[in-house]
């Protein structure tokens, strides 16, 4: 009898902690993202970029970690200099760095997502997910391409936010500084382009309402792990107070940036990705695993027309167009202490990843590093104007 008992409870003990454990997915990384890798001295294009980035790291000019494709091969990848350096923890091609605006892409992919399964349109009103927002006539499409002519919330946040030291803005903090204090507009929507970072912070809540997931957990869930950017996640100061990625971001050669306050609010920033990752990211577009060529097209129209055909925005993408009408899309960042560079050519399918954990050093001339790379563009004062806040 106790036998049977005892086998019982054993029984049911084993059943409950299976049930118990949180359901894992396991990321099985289709063959298309298996890259064929010629990189460092095989060819003239590779040597002549490692010689650029070795002399400026010699010189104390970069330190990061660089990535050059075409197609399904990379022809070069490689770090430069230290995660920390007081650790002397040297930089590997797999160190995770934020990416500041360039994380906007990825906010852009998950509102996209969601309007591909019919859950919400490019014109509706931000009212309909929040409807105490104060500013009236405001769309998703406005917010997509920096044309809602709202206030910067940075800077909002900088005169309301009266506990700097102890408490971290967040996304909903955002909306209820907007709604509480209703700061003067920059413009009337849809009127002209403004580049603004609140733009991105509402999309990422209106992501949260609809899919009512955190940002972080649906990006992950729909973009991240598909496609095995194992090594790709959102940084919420929320979360956790203390800074535990590796790679920390430097100002002024080798003072460490602050973990601000202003690093609970996600989707204008916050997501810390490697090279390898983002040129996952960068193929997976290519081949049309998220959305057709056609689909894909939506994000690279050019919908600011009083700027340039070869510097314009799109969703989620700046836009040069060549004379041919091809296009080179790209996005830039800076944001406490990691300069980041993303741009990809869709003629010739080519990606350049430069993320660099230095401000003062990562700087890089943008005209150069596209000769570098031997992609072609169209050259303006403006072209590959950087998105920077205050550091």
């Amino acid at each position: 009898m106790y036998k049977i008992i005892l086998i019982i409870l054993l029984f049911v003990i084993v059943v409950s902690l299976v049930f118990s454990n949180e359901e894992k997915t396991e990321v099985i990384l289709s063959p298309k993202f298996i890259y064929n890798e010629i990189y460092l001295y095989n060819n003239t294009l590779s040597e002549r970029i490692d010689s650029f980035f070795q002399h400026r790291y010699e010189l104390g000019a970069f330190t990061g970690a660089v990535l050059y494709s075409a197609h399904d091969t990379i022809f070069y990848k490689k770090a430069f200099g230290f995660g920390n350096i007081r650790k002397k923890d040297s930089l590997k091609v797999s160190s995770k760095f934020q990416l500041a605006s360039v994380s906007k892409t990825f906010t852009a992919f998950a509102i996209m997502l969601l309007e591909k399964e019919g859950k919400i349109s490019f014109q509706d009103s931000i009212r309909k997910f929040f409807p105490n927002f104060p500013y009236e006539n405001i769309t998703i499409h406005q917010l997509l391409v920096h044309r809602s002519g709202l206030p910067n919330y940075m800077y909002v946040a900088d005169e309301f936010w009266r506990d700097k030291e102890n408490t971290t803005l967040d996304n909903c903090d955002v909306l209820d500084l907007l709604i509480a204090h209703k700061p003067l507009k920059y413009g009337t929507p849809g009127h002209r382009y403004n580049y603004n970072n609140t733009n991105y912070s509402i999309l990422a809540s209106i992501v949260e309402k609809v899919s009512k997931m955190k940002f972080s957990d649906f990006v992950k869930k729909k973009i991240f792990d598909p496609i095995g950017m194992i090594n790709t996640n959102i940084y919420d100061k929320n979360d956790s107070e203390i800074f535990t990625e590796p790679v920390l971001g430097y100002i002024k050669w080798n003072r460490v940036a602050d973990n601000t306050y202003l690093n609970g609010v996600v989707g204008d920033k916050g997501v810390y990705s490697t090279i390898e990752d983002m040129n996952k990211f960068s193929r997976a577009i290519f081949d049309n695993y998220f959305f057709t060529k056609e689909e894909m097209e939506k994000a690279y129209q050019l919908y600011n027309k009083e700027l340039h055909d070869n510097d314009n925005y799109g969703y989620g993408w700046r836009i040069n167009m060549l004379p041919d009408s091809s296009k080179i899309v790209y996005h830039s960042g800076w944001w406490k202490g990691f300069r980041s560079y993303f741009i990809r050519s869709l003629k010739d399918e080519k990606t350049i990843v430069v993320l660099s954990n230095n401000s003062r050093t990562g700087k890089l001339n943008t005209k150069r590093l596209m000769d570098l790379f031997d992609i072609k563009y169209e050259y303006t004062d403006s072209f590959f104007k950087e998105d920077s806040n205050f550091n």
